[in-house]
Protein backbone atom coordinates (compact mmCIF):
# COMPACT_ATOMS: atom_id res chain seq x y z
CA UNK A 1 0.00 0.00 0.00
CA UNK A 2 2.69 2.76 0.76
CA UNK A 3 5.25 1.52 -1.77
CA UNK A 4 5.35 4.68 -3.47
CA UNK A 5 6.12 6.71 -0.16
CA UNK A 6 8.95 4.05 0.81
CA UNK A 7 10.51 4.13 -2.67
CA UNK A 8 9.89 8.26 -2.78
CA UNK A 9 12.05 7.95 0.41
CA UNK A 10 15.03 6.10 -0.58
CA UNK A 11 15.20 7.66 -4.19
CA UNK A 12 15.26 11.50 -1.68
CA UNK A 13 17.65 10.08 0.83
CA UNK A 14 19.98 7.90 -1.52
CA UNK A 15 19.99 9.34 -4.96
CA UNK A 16 22.46 11.86 -6.05
CA UNK A 17 20.30 14.18 -7.89
CA UNK A 18 20.06 17.51 -9.33
CA UNK A 19 18.73 20.49 -7.08
CA UNK A 20 14.99 21.02 -10.05
CA UNK A 21 15.23 16.26 -9.12
CA UNK A 22 15.06 17.00 -5.44
CA UNK A 23 12.46 19.49 -5.52
CA UNK A 24 10.51 16.88 -8.04
CA UNK A 25 11.33 14.04 -5.13
CA UNK A 26 10.27 16.25 -2.01
CA UNK A 27 6.84 16.85 -3.79
CA UNK A 28 6.39 13.15 -4.97
CA UNK A 29 7.29 12.79 -1.16
CA UNK A 30 5.34 14.95 0.39
CA UNK A 31 1.81 13.89 -2.04
CA UNK A 32 2.82 9.87 -0.94
CA UNK A 33 2.57 11.51 2.99
CA UNK A 34 -0.86 12.96 2.40
CA UNK A 35 -1.85 9.57 0.74
CA UNK A 36 -0.82 7.43 3.11
CA UNK A 37 -2.03 9.52 5.95
CA UNK A 38 -5.58 8.95 3.80
CA UNK A 39 -5.08 5.45 3.28
CA UNK A 40 -4.58 4.87 7.10
CA UNK A 41 -8.06 6.79 7.95
CA UNK A 42 -9.74 4.58 5.84
CA UNK A 43 -8.57 1.73 6.81
CA UNK A 44 -9.72 2.75 10.35
CA UNK A 45 -12.86 3.80 8.95
CA UNK A 46 -13.52 0.52 7.80
CA UNK A 47 -12.15 -1.38 11.23
CA UNK A 48 -15.19 0.52 13.00
CA UNK A 49 -18.05 0.06 10.50
CA UNK A 50 -16.85 -3.98 10.52
CA UNK A 51 -16.57 -3.96 14.04
CA UNK A 52 -20.52 -1.95 14.09
CA UNK A 53 -21.51 -4.12 11.49
CA UNK A 54 -20.82 -7.55 13.85
CA UNK A 55 -22.38 -6.08 17.00
CA UNK A 56 -25.51 -5.54 15.30
CA UNK A 57 -25.40 -8.97 13.73
CA UNK A 58 -24.72 -10.53 16.88
CA UNK A 59 -27.57 -8.99 18.15
CA UNK A 60 -29.82 -9.99 15.44
CA UNK A 61 -28.41 -13.70 16.43
CA UNK A 62 -29.20 -13.26 20.04
CA UNK A 63 -32.93 -12.00 19.31
CA UNK A 64 -33.13 -15.29 16.71
CA UNK A 65 -31.82 -17.55 19.36
CA UNK A 66 -34.14 -16.21 21.82
CA UNK A 67 -37.10 -16.18 19.88
CA UNK A 68 -36.58 -19.70 18.82
CA UNK A 69 -36.40 -20.80 22.52
CA UNK A 70 -39.62 -18.89 23.45
CA UNK A 71 -41.31 -20.32 20.58
CA UNK A 72 -39.71 -24.01 21.69
CA UNK A 73 -41.27 -23.64 25.36
CA UNK A 74 -44.85 -22.66 23.47
CA UNK A 75 -44.73 -25.77 21.02
CA UNK A 76 -44.57 -23.54 18.30
CA UNK A 77 -43.09 -25.68 15.50
CA UNK A 78 -43.04 -23.45 12.83
CA UNK A 79 -42.13 -20.59 14.60
CA UNK A 80 -38.93 -22.27 15.84
CA UNK A 81 -38.07 -23.74 12.54
CA UNK A 82 -38.52 -20.15 10.90
CA UNK A 83 -35.91 -19.02 14.30
CA UNK A 84 -33.86 -21.75 13.22
CA UNK A 85 -33.21 -20.73 9.89
CA UNK A 86 -32.56 -17.35 10.87
CA UNK A 87 -29.95 -17.85 13.83
CA UNK A 88 -28.20 -20.25 10.98
CA UNK A 89 -28.01 -17.32 8.37
CA UNK A 90 -26.99 -14.79 11.49
CA UNK A 91 -24.32 -17.01 12.86
CA UNK A 92 -22.92 -17.49 9.31
CA UNK A 93 -22.88 -13.45 8.84
CA UNK A 94 -21.29 -13.03 12.37
CA UNK A 95 -18.41 -15.75 11.20
CA UNK A 96 -17.76 -14.44 7.88
CA UNK A 97 -17.48 -10.74 10.23
CA UNK A 98 -15.41 -11.86 12.49
CA UNK A 99 -12.65 -13.58 9.73
CA UNK A 100 -13.06 -10.02 8.12
CA UNK A 101 -12.05 -8.08 10.94
CA UNK A 102 -9.30 -10.62 12.92
CA UNK A 103 -6.81 -9.51 10.55
CA UNK A 104 -7.60 -6.33 10.92
CA UNK A 105 -7.68 -5.81 14.14
CA UNK A 106 -4.54 -7.51 15.12
CA UNK A 107 -2.44 -7.18 18.49
CA UNK A 108 0.57 -7.82 17.27
CA UNK A 109 2.79 -4.78 16.55
CA UNK A 110 3.17 -5.82 13.37
CA UNK A 111 -0.71 -5.36 12.67
CA UNK A 112 -0.84 -3.21 8.75
CA UNK A 113 -2.82 -0.57 10.76
CA UNK A 114 0.03 0.52 13.36
CA UNK A 115 2.76 0.03 10.56
CA UNK A 116 1.32 2.23 8.00
CA UNK A 117 0.44 4.64 10.71
CA UNK A 118 3.56 4.83 11.88
CA UNK A 119 5.48 5.22 8.04
CA UNK A 120 2.88 8.01 8.03
CA UNK A 121 4.13 9.79 10.70
CA UNK A 122 7.98 9.33 10.19
CA UNK A 123 7.55 10.27 6.21
CA UNK A 124 7.53 13.90 6.84
CA UNK A 125 10.85 13.87 8.60
CA UNK A 126 12.50 11.98 6.01
CA UNK A 127 11.30 14.37 3.63
CA UNK A 128 13.07 17.46 5.61
CA UNK A 129 16.54 15.35 5.87
CA UNK A 130 16.61 14.62 2.31
CA UNK A 131 15.73 18.05 1.60
CA UNK A 132 18.15 19.72 4.01
CA UNK A 133 21.30 17.37 3.03
CA UNK A 134 20.82 19.87 -0.07
CA UNK A 135 22.21 23.68 0.15
CA UNK A 136 19.47 25.52 0.80
CA UNK A 137 20.61 27.57 -2.28
CA UNK A 138 20.27 24.51 -4.50
CA UNK A 139 17.01 23.81 -2.88
CA UNK A 140 14.97 26.80 -3.40
CA UNK A 141 16.61 28.28 -6.56
CA UNK A 142 17.76 24.88 -8.00
CA UNK A 143 21.17 26.57 -8.73
CA UNK A 144 24.13 27.25 -7.23
CA UNK A 145 24.15 31.44 -5.75
CA UNK A 146 27.25 33.41 -6.49
CA UNK A 147 28.44 33.21 -3.08
CA UNK A 148 29.08 29.21 -3.55
CA UNK A 149 32.79 29.20 -3.39
CA UNK A 150 32.16 26.57 -6.71
CA UNK A 151 30.26 29.64 -8.62
CA UNK A 152 32.93 32.22 -7.97
CA UNK A 153 35.42 30.55 -9.21
CA UNK A 154 33.91 29.85 -12.41
CA UNK A 155 33.01 33.25 -13.16
CA UNK A 156 36.24 34.30 -12.81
Amino acid sequence: MFERLRDALRAALDAATPAGDVRDLARQMREAVIEAKVAVREMREALDRTDRELAGERQRLADAERRGRLAGEIQDEETTRVAERFAAKHRERVGVLERKRSPRRSAAPSAPGVICSRQAASAPASIRRATASRPISIVRHGKPRPTDSSARSRSA
